[in-house]
């Protein structure tokens, strides 16, 4: 039988590689694709469109009239709307090129534009290289904007004995930028913004034959070794030593033991006064539901029941590129939910870090278990400003909210605020739900501090569960089940694990001081 040590993951695509050009769409030598901005037009009649910067240029080059073609296409020029022209003997100042799209901006606001790019990025899928002028439209943040929807929605993981065949576009050119040398640190930002995104879809598609807390742990150390921060490990004789009693007890029905990952970061300028988050993330990398099984059909997208952790690694090693001024602190709490002679068995009580204890009454509400033991760990040790978690937690979060929208908690109004307002900016929105008390005696148990899963109004029970872990410190906890996977291909979401709330965290950690209004 192989075990999971002797697999290895195949070469994967990789994002496209992105560059800034003066340069007309036309005129970049090697392009395989130019594609050109359509908007609608504001003041004719309905329907009618107006073709964006490089189009007079292409077209005179070109011998074609492009209005033309959208006017026998019908196009709209609503977002995401693709219309494809085809040029097999090249052009006069491009050999290479073979097609114009005529790409749908809508309103042209970053959410009109991410989701342009988005469709840009599916449409050149197996080309070399595209020319695009849709970045000259906009300002920084509909640049950012589009090149996050542009890496997004190229993302493929594949397993096969051969390569894909259409892989995600080589390179792309932003074209028609007469301030392309400024405008560079922004695309920085967005290729590290858009780059966790993509990490976090990787790590959360990785099968669990491989996906071990060890190689999840292991992915946390590479990550740390590229950006510069600090890692740390517990392996489960270290987690038993110091009362990891959460993680310890969903884990120990697994081969593959599990894990404590602690990630550092601290920004350039970092004083005795800087102010310090943790983030911590779930990273069950396999969820049977233990003895409290699940049904066959509800353990298919289980590999991805440490998307959260997946998020937490991203955004720790996308800090630096996006200037997070504050210090963070990153914990993953990593085990696999097995069933075995040795697992947990509804009745048995655990202890956490730090001494609280809990009846296990459903082993398949193990998230809770093993994430309040590393927030109990970062309360007691690390003495944080704020702590976010981020888990796919809970089934009745989808319930709720579809699979379009995620939900959260907060027991602090300002922090509730900062969480909605970077979801709506990133494209990754959420809703706040109570932290309400009249449901707190449920969580009583007979013989623990608190019944892991006393039913109710699932969501909400478990964020009150988690609660108890935090004490008085500003907190937020992103429920990401409705959200965890994307049913289909909608704009920037691929099909599969979606990394939501990478580019939620990292909106809000870029921000000039992501603390200061926190009290």
């Amino acid at each position: 039988m192989t075990s999971p040590q002797t697999l290895s993951l195949p070469t994967q695509a990789s994002p496209p590689e992105f560059a800034l050009s003066d340069l007309r769409a036309h005129a970049i030598v090697g392009a395989e694709v130019v594609a050109l901005p359509v908007l609608p037009a504001p003041d004719g009649p309905d329907n009618s469109v107006l073709l964006g910067p490089g189009a007079d240029e292409l077209g005179a080059d070109l011998v074609v009239d492009l209005l033309a073609v959208l006017e026998m296409h019908e196009a709209t020029g609503k977002v995401g709307e693709v219309t494809s022209y085809p040029v097999p003997q090249g052009a006069p100042h491009n050999e290479a090129l073979r097609w114009v799209l005529l790409v749908g901006v809508g309103e042209q606001r970053p959410e009109d534009l991410r989701r342009a790019g988005a469709a840009l990025g599916r449409a050149v899928a197996g080309r070399a290289s595209v020319a695009t002028s849709i970045a000259s439209l906009t300002d920084e943040a509909g640049l950012e904007a589009f090149v996050v929807g542009l890496m997004l929605g190229s993302f493929q993981f594949h397993w096969r004995s051969e390569a894909p065949e259409k892989p995600p576009v080589g390179r792309v050119v932003l074209t028609g930028l007469p301030d392309a040398d400024e405008l560079a640190p922004a695309l920085d930002r967005a290729l590290a913004v858009g780059g966790a995104g993509w990490r976090a879809r990787l790590l959360a598609t990785v099968p669990s034959n491989l996906k071990s807390p060890e190689w999840l742990a292991e992915q946390a150390r590479l990550a740390g070794a590229e950006s510069g921060l600090e890692v740390t490990v517990w392996d489960e004789q270290r987690l038993v030593a110091e009362g990891f009693g959460g993680i310890v007890g969903v884990g120990q029905a697994s081969a593959t033991p599990p894990r404590l990952i602690r990630m550092d970061y601290a920004p350039v300028k970092a004083g005795r006064k800087t102010p310090t988050v943790v983030l911590v993330g779930k990273g069950i990398t396999f969820d049977t539901g233990g003895l409290s099984i699940k049904p066959g059909e509800a353990m298919v997208n289980m590999k991805r029941d440490m998307s959260g952790g997946a998020v937490v690694i991203a955004v720790m090693a996308a800090l630096a590129a996006v200037g997070c001024p504050v210090r963070v602190v990153g914990l993953v709490a990593a085990a696999e939910n097995a069933v075995s002679g040795n697992s947990l068995r509804p009745s048995d009580v655990v202890r956490h870090y730090g001494g609280r204890t809990s009846e296990v009454t459903n082993t398949d509400a193990e998230g809770r278990l093993v994430m309040a033991d590393a927030l109990a760990y970062a309360v007691d040790t690390i003495e944080p400003d704020v702590i976010v978690d981020v888990a796919t937690l809970t089934g009745a979060m989808k319930v709720a909210l579809g699979q379009r929208t995620g939900g959260f908690f907060a027991n602090n109004e300002a922090l509730a605020r900062i969480v909605d307002e970077a979801g709506a900016a990133a494209g990754e929105p959420v809703w706040r739900f109570p932290l309400a008390e009249a449901y707190e005696e449920k969580l009583a148990s007979k013989v623990a501090d608190a019944d892991n899963a006393p039913g109710g109004p699932g969501a909400i029970i478990a964020a009150l569960f988690l609660q108890h872990f935090v004490g008085s410190t500003p907190w937020a906890h992103l429920d990401l089940a409705s959200v965890g996977d994307s049913p289909s291909e909608w704009h920037e979401w691929t099909t599969g694990p979606t990394g939501f709330g990478a580019r939620l965290l990292l909106q809000w950690l870029r921000s000039e001081d992501p603390t200061g209004a926190i009290s």
